[in-house]
């Protein structure tokens, strides 16, 4: 199970739910970017599981400016001297093909660490093609919500997918996971699969006693007095769900 964090509570609560490994970003609610580098040394005081840190420099489509880009790469190496575990990162063309020159380039940088091509695959025009490309560049791994709204509505394709990764790349599961529904995404792959990616986040409420709700700082999550934190409940839960189902399918 990897869990997606954008804290340090969350990091040290997915290790605490049973996570082998954590993705970093920051802004979950607009679906992952870049995190600080403060943010990461902190982490890697606080857990043990390694840290995949998520590069994004902005929220939005995935073909990026020159300039986004040589900030991918500063990030990259200031976030690789802090004692990131691997990355997560993927860029387009402007015709929804895989970036494959800057990905390479990318990807040198990385080495020797993992490199996981994240959700920016949901968003190709062709997404067998773009496997290929992925898999011939060197990625690890590759997460998709089957290139649909989540998991659930993808599942037909992330099953093609699988099929044609074999052992080349590794089909991560991503986009919607919860405990309500990992027995049906486990079931709905046909084969017992141990490998996803989720948040399991819980709303918490400030504890601020004075609260001025008449000001805004530009939040989207229902104010600025409750955040999104992962919980050891709803993690622990999903964990426990997703090993049952995969108990039944080896029977």
């Amino acid at each position: 199970m990897e869990v997606c964090v954008d804290s340090v509570q969350s990091a040290v609560t997915a290790e605490e739910a049973g996570a082998t490994q954590v993705e970093l970003c920051a802004n979950l609610m607009e679906g992952g970017t870049t995190p600080s580098a403060g943010m990461l040394k902190v982490i890697k005081r606080n857990v043990k599981i390694p840290i995949v840190v998520m590069l994004r420099p902005r929220a939005g489509d995935f073909l990026y400016s020159e300039l986004e880009y040589q900030v991918m790469k500063e990030d990259l190496a200031c976030l690789k001297e802090f004692g990131a575990d691997g990355f997560a990162l993927g860029l387009l063309t402007a015709d929804g093909a895989v970036d494959v020159i800057r990905c390479k380039e990318l990807l040198q940088q990385c080495h020797p660490l993992p490199v996981t091509f994240h959700r920016a695959f949901d968003m190709v025009k062709t997404p067998h093609e773009s496997l290929e490309t992925i898999i011939q560049l060197g990625f690890q791994s590759v997460l998709t919500s089957g290139c649909d709204t989540s998991v659930l509505e993808g599942l037909p394709q992330i099953s093609k997918l699988v099929q044609l990764a074999g052992d080349r790349i590794s089909i991560v599961p991503a986009g919607g996971v919860t405990e309500r529904n990992i027995s049906r995404i486990m079931t709905g792959l046909g084969r017992p699969y141990t490998v996803f990616h989720c948040s399991g986040r819980a709303t918490v409420q400030s504890a601020m006693l004075y609260r001025n709700n008449t000001v805004s700082m530009g939040s989207s999550s229902g104010g600025e007095y409750t955040t999104r934190v992962a919980c050891v409940q709803r993690l622990k839960m999903i964990l426990s769900n997703a090993r049952i189902a995969v108990s039944k399918l080896k029977e």
